[in-house]
């Protein structure tokens, strides 16, 4: 089927931005919600741009929600376009110099968001203060489905393969180490090998492409390691290890070297090195960039310009 192309009418493009939140929220309620209009207000324009464009673009139904048809999701992907092609063109017109205002939604992997999240909201809001900021912290399954759905404009997710669908630029690498607690024999070497951890009880970071990494480093060289525990909390992984004669293999490194607890955490570098981990902000190929979204992605390379690992 070929797209089809949204020529002239009476539609406007706050019709096509009440169908695009229509599309994204599920529900007629939930947008309307989010838009802070009355659902039948919103339900009214929805019916009144399908008039115009004189084609059925949703079912809806009470208790299942809004359903695009076929027809509804090319304008969906059109309208999504002409949206942020209108918004570049007011950013234009006034000479790049006109503030920036509307939302902004950002998603970030769920164990880099504590340390990513706070100074990326903190200094956005900074320089752009009517921009309206919300993030979505998540698995890289579920940044990677809320882009390509246009439930978020933009994330901050670790690079390991998978990204079908989105162009990246590199924030900075991270570098997987060993994490053990201060009683366990591995915490007297300055350095571990994988072949000193593989006997060892591991607690694995069980949150893709966490595991992954994790598990592809032991196969790379021969080896099966002992897992005792899978978790999907990073904190619960690392108060575990914390606790006993286990060992974990993680990426991330806050600079709280100790657990919820309050028990010391080792941290140690694998000899080999394990493979770097690019670190990217992610977005959906086929979609430009709006004004707002670009001022992120510069004010995020700014931040780690000078951070390799």
């Amino acid at each position: 089927m070929n797209p089809i192309e949204i020529g002239p009418g009476d539609y406007s493009l706050r019709q096509l931005s009440h169908f695009v939140a229509v599309a994204e929220c599920g529900t007629i309620s939930a947008a309307a919600e989010r838009l802070y209009m009355s659902p039948s207000a919103l339900s009214g324009s929805i019916t009144e741009l399908e008039r115009v464009l004189g084609a059925e673009l949703c079912v809806r139904r009470r208790a299942q929600g809004v359903t695009l048809t076929p027809l509804g999701r090319q304008v969906l992907e059109k309208a999504r376009q002409l949206l942020a092609d209108a918004a570049e063109l007011t950013y234009m017109v006034r000479g790049g110099g006109a503030e920036l205002a509307g939302p902004l939604g950002i998603g970030c992997f769920v164990t880099l968001a504590p340390t990513v999240l706070p100074r990326l909201l903190s200094e956005m809001e900074s320089a752009h203060p009517k921009v309206t900021l919300d993030f979505l912290e998540g698995s890289q399954d579920v940044l990677h489905e809320a882009l390509l759905k246009g439930r978020i404009d933009v994330a901050v997710m670790y690079d390991m393969g998978g990204l079908e669908g989105l162009d990246t630029i590199l924030l900075y690498e991270a570098c997987g180490y060993a994490l053990v607690g201060e009683d366990h024999p591995l915490a007297q070497q300055p350095t571990v090998t994988l072949e000193d951890l593989a006997p060892e009880p591991l607690v694995l970071f069980d949150q893709p492409p966490s595991t992954n990494y994790a598990m592809s480093a032991f196969d790379a060289r021969g080896l099966v390691p002992h897992i005792r525990h899978r978790t999907q909390s990073y904190e619960l992984t690392r108060s575990i290890v914390a606790r006993g004669r286990t060992y974990a293999i993680l990426v991330q490194r806050p600079p709280n070297k100790s657990s919820y607890e309050g028990l010391p955490l080792i941290e140690r570098e694998v000899v080999p090195p394990l493979p770097a981990v690019p670190v990217v902000l992610a977005w959906p190929s086929d979609v430009r960039l709006s004004p707002r979204a670009r001022a992120l992605a510069e004010l995020t390379r700014r931040l780690y310009a000078h951070r390799r690992t």
